[in-house]
């Protein structure tokens, strides 16, 4: 693999949670929330991408029915069809009513520098991969800093999917703890070596990290970089 191979491909995840079009509101409140994370891509029954609910998405739903009712004149001078669409994406029931159909996609031999215009230019934070008109996965923000951050080379290779995998789950592991203040640690991951960085709020919470980081299964040894801090962090209740 040469330094200026890095494809959408190479970097993309793709074993990406996925909706049907009929799926209550409620529900994906609750899988966004539940999995940790912030958009699903709506789907047909054959993969086909019909669509994406982010945080947004919701968010739009939710402030837009605190909205008071629309002026005669607004009525009057305003567009009848982004009116209902709008009307839909705020009281709709079903991922079908409230997804954003106007998706901004790449295919699976884009470069890393392309996927990363395309989401500058167009302001998103993920970038749906499509091959043959089905999804393929999803190139986020941060799987582009793979291309800034890993030596092209080690992309793909059976290490580097290792220490995904491992820094997938010691993030899973921390947010099930509610004392790991996840927020405030990040674990670099190579060769299997992971090394604790950020901030703990006592010895015992970083002697707690450093067992936790070390029972992922693959982890061969953990560094411990973290520093001990008295005072309260940023956004930590009191």
């Amino acid at each position: 693999m040469t330094t200026d191979s890095l494809l959408a491909r190479d970097l993309m995840t793709t074993g990406v949670v996925t909706v049907p079009p009929g799926m209550p509101v409620a529900s994906l409140a609750g899988l966004l929330a539940e999995r940790g994370i912030s958009a699903v891509p709506v789907t047909d029954a054959e993969g086909r991408l019909l669509g994406i609910v982010t945080e947004a998405d919701l968010v739009h739903r939710l402030a837009g029915k605190a909205e008071r009712a629309v002026s005669w004149l607004r009525r009057l001078l305003g567009n009848a069809e982004s009116q209902a669409e709008d009307y839909a994406r705020t009281h709709g029931m079903e991922a079908r009513d409230i997804m954003t159909t106007s998706v901004i996609t790449a295919g699976p031999d884009a470069t890393a520098e392309e996927c990363a215009q395309l989401m500058e230019r167009h302001g998103i934070k993920r970038l749906p991969v499509l091959s043959e008109g089905r999804l393929a996965g999803i190139v986020s923000r941060a799987d582009l800093l793979v291309g800034v951050l890993e030596p092209p080379e080690r992309v793909g290779t059976p290490e580097h999917s290792r220490d995904a995998r491992i820094r997938q789950a010691l993030r899973a592991e921390m947010r099930e703890q509610p004392w790991a203040q996840s927020l405030y640690v990040f674990a670099d991951v190579k060769d299997g070596v992971v090394t604790l960085h950020g901030y703990a709020k006592s010895e015992e919470m970083r002697r707690g990290l450093r067992v936790l980081a070390s029972r992922v299964e693959g982890v061969e040894r953990v560094e411990d970089k973290l520093e001990v801090v008295s005072v309260p962090l940023p956004g930590e209740v009191i």
